[in-house]
């Protein structure tokens, strides 16, 4: 590629990633949620019983990430308890190294057990990994999930990918409160 080409992709990526940093209404926000987990239970039906025994749901219907050697992703969501919406929430991510283009995905987060829900609930700026470990399934077909996977405290799906950016880690994402 030419340099003219990556100044004008990298121009692309970051109009990307300031679009979709700005913040939905709320009605924006449960209408597409309620797409991606119709989604999500459509992906396998095992999914909606898996997702039943939850103590609570954290559904982001688009996160968009973007990246030229730094990339950085956004997207806004809610945490359902008992199928009712109690929170919004943001979660955003930077990283860096080699890495070009920008995709969109889908992420469903299920907290198995009532402590480990607790403890994100608790943290305001909770960080995957740092602050909860959690077992990433590459997509939400049912597909890998075994007695150990399904035992986890925390399971997050990652489903719908659109773009040129593959990167299934929740690594470094850290889940913020909105709407206060």
């Amino acid at each position: 590629m030419k340099l003219r080409q990556l100044v004008l992709m990298f121009g692309l990526m970051c109009l990307v990633i300031s679009g979709s940093a700005r913040s939905a209404s709320k009605a924006e926000i449960d209408t597409d949620v309620q797409f991606a987990l119709t989604t999500f239970y459509n992906l396998s039906p095992g999914n909606k019983e898996l997702a039943s025994k939850a103590a609570g749901i954290l559904i982001f219907p688009s996160i968009m990430k973007a990246g030229f050697f730094v990339g950085g992703d956004y997207g806004e969501g809610v945490l359902q308890v008992d199928g009712k919406t109690v929170d919004y929430y943001s979660t955003a991510a930077i990283s860096f190294g080699l890495q070009l283009g920008a995709q969109s995905r889908s992420e469903v987060i299920l907290f198995m057990e009532k402590d480990a829900l607790e403890n994100f609930r608790v943290h305001d700026g909770w960080a995957a990994g740092l602050d909860g470990s959690v077992a990433v399934m590459d997509s939400g077909t049912g597909k890998g999930i075994d007695t150990e996977t399904a035992n986890q405290p925390i399971i997050a799906y990652i489903f719908s990918n659109k773009g040129l950016m593959g990167n299934l880690t929740l690594e470094g994402s850290k889940f913020s409160k909105i709407y206060r």
